[in-house]
Protein backbone atom coordinates (compact mmCIF):
# COMPACT_ATOMS: atom_id res chain seq x y z
CA UNK A 1 0.00 0.00 0.00
CA UNK A 2 1.27 3.46 -1.19
CA UNK A 3 1.71 5.94 1.64
CA UNK A 4 0.77 8.72 1.28
CA UNK A 5 2.08 12.04 3.66
CA UNK A 6 1.59 15.43 3.16
CA UNK A 7 2.77 18.75 5.23
CA UNK A 8 2.87 22.23 5.04
CA UNK A 9 -0.78 23.11 5.86
CA UNK A 10 -1.88 25.66 8.17
CA UNK A 11 -3.44 28.89 9.00
CA UNK A 12 -2.76 32.10 7.32
CA UNK A 13 -4.63 35.50 6.58
CA UNK A 14 -5.88 36.78 2.89
CA UNK A 15 -3.49 37.14 0.73
CA UNK A 16 -0.47 35.04 2.30
CA UNK A 17 1.58 31.90 0.98
CA UNK A 18 1.77 28.41 2.25
CA UNK A 19 4.44 25.86 0.75
CA UNK A 20 2.74 22.03 1.19
CA UNK A 21 4.90 19.14 0.25
CA UNK A 22 4.03 15.46 -0.76
CA UNK A 23 6.11 12.54 0.19
CA UNK A 24 5.40 9.16 -1.16
CA UNK A 25 8.22 6.89 -0.44
CA UNK A 26 9.20 3.92 -3.01
CA UNK A 27 9.85 3.87 -6.53
CA UNK A 28 6.39 4.34 -7.17
CA UNK A 29 6.12 8.65 -7.18
CA UNK A 30 8.47 9.01 -10.08
CA UNK A 31 6.55 6.52 -12.32
CA UNK A 32 3.81 8.55 -11.86
CA UNK A 33 1.70 11.76 -12.80
CA UNK A 34 0.96 13.44 -9.50
CA UNK A 35 -1.64 15.89 -8.53
CA UNK A 36 -2.91 17.86 -5.47
CA UNK A 37 -6.48 17.37 -4.27
CA UNK A 38 -8.94 19.30 -2.22
CA UNK A 39 -12.02 19.14 -0.18
CA UNK A 40 -13.71 21.75 1.07
CA UNK A 41 -15.90 21.36 4.11
CA UNK A 42 -19.82 19.70 2.48
CA UNK A 43 -17.81 19.21 -0.95
CA UNK A 44 -16.51 16.78 -3.19
CA UNK A 45 -12.73 16.22 -3.13
CA UNK A 46 -11.67 17.98 -6.64
CA UNK A 47 -8.33 18.35 -8.53
CA UNK A 48 -6.08 21.34 -8.02
CA UNK A 49 -3.35 20.69 -10.18
CA UNK A 50 -1.51 18.10 -11.89
CA UNK A 51 1.94 17.21 -13.15
CA UNK A 52 3.79 14.57 -15.22
CA UNK A 53 6.09 12.04 -14.18
CA UNK A 54 8.76 14.41 -15.97
CA UNK A 55 7.64 17.51 -14.34
CA UNK A 56 7.44 18.82 -17.67
CA UNK A 57 4.26 19.47 -18.23
CA UNK A 58 1.69 21.05 -15.14
CA UNK A 59 -2.08 21.69 -15.11
CA UNK A 60 -4.28 23.96 -13.19
CA UNK A 61 -7.68 24.42 -11.93
CA UNK A 62 -9.11 27.74 -13.25
CA UNK A 63 -9.93 29.13 -9.54
CA UNK A 64 -5.61 28.23 -8.98
CA UNK A 65 -4.22 29.25 -12.00
CA UNK A 66 -2.06 31.76 -11.76
CA UNK A 67 -1.52 31.83 -7.79
CA UNK A 68 -0.64 27.72 -6.97
CA UNK A 69 2.58 26.21 -8.85
CA UNK A 70 3.12 22.75 -8.74
CA UNK A 71 6.20 21.46 -8.83
CA UNK A 72 8.48 17.61 -8.00
CA UNK A 73 11.99 16.23 -7.34
CA UNK A 74 11.88 12.91 -8.30
CA UNK A 75 15.08 12.27 -6.66
CA UNK A 76 13.74 13.02 -3.10
CA UNK A 77 10.39 11.13 -3.80
CA UNK A 78 8.36 14.71 -3.01
CA UNK A 79 6.08 17.13 -4.94
CA UNK A 80 5.29 20.68 -3.70
CA UNK A 81 2.44 23.32 -4.18
CA UNK A 82 3.11 26.50 -3.85
CA UNK A 83 0.10 28.53 -3.07
CA UNK A 84 0.53 32.53 -3.22
CA UNK A 85 -2.40 35.17 -2.98
CA UNK A 86 -4.88 32.55 -1.06
CA UNK A 87 -8.35 33.44 -0.57
CA UNK A 88 -10.25 32.43 2.13
CA UNK A 89 -12.04 29.94 -0.48
CA UNK A 90 -8.48 27.70 -0.73
CA UNK A 91 -9.97 27.20 2.94
CA UNK A 92 -9.89 22.69 2.39
CA UNK A 93 -8.18 19.81 3.49
CA UNK A 94 -5.49 19.27 1.24
CA UNK A 95 -4.24 15.68 -0.33
CA UNK A 96 -1.91 14.35 -2.77
CA UNK A 97 -2.58 11.31 -5.31
CA UNK A 98 -1.67 10.07 -8.24
CA UNK A 99 -3.20 12.01 -11.52
CA UNK A 100 -5.56 10.48 -11.78
CA UNK A 101 -5.78 9.15 -8.80
CA UNK A 102 -5.26 4.96 -8.32
CA UNK A 103 -4.05 4.92 -4.67
CA UNK A 104 -6.74 3.80 -2.26
CA UNK A 105 -5.39 4.97 0.83
CA UNK A 106 -5.24 9.00 0.95
CA UNK A 107 -4.45 9.81 4.34
CA UNK A 108 -5.21 12.40 6.30
CA UNK A 109 -4.08 15.38 3.98
CA UNK A 110 -3.09 19.05 5.79
CA UNK A 111 -5.63 21.48 7.06
CA UNK A 112 -5.29 24.47 5.02
CA UNK A 113 -7.81 27.72 6.54
CA UNK A 114 -7.40 31.40 4.77
CA UNK A 115 -8.75 33.82 7.14
CA UNK A 116 -10.37 37.00 5.33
Amino acid sequence: QVQLVVSGGGLVQAGGSLRLSCVVPGSTFSINAMGWYRQAPGKQRQLVASITRGGDRTNYADSVKGRFTISRDNAKNTMYLQMNSLKPEDTAVYFCNSAPPKWGSWGQGTQVTVSS
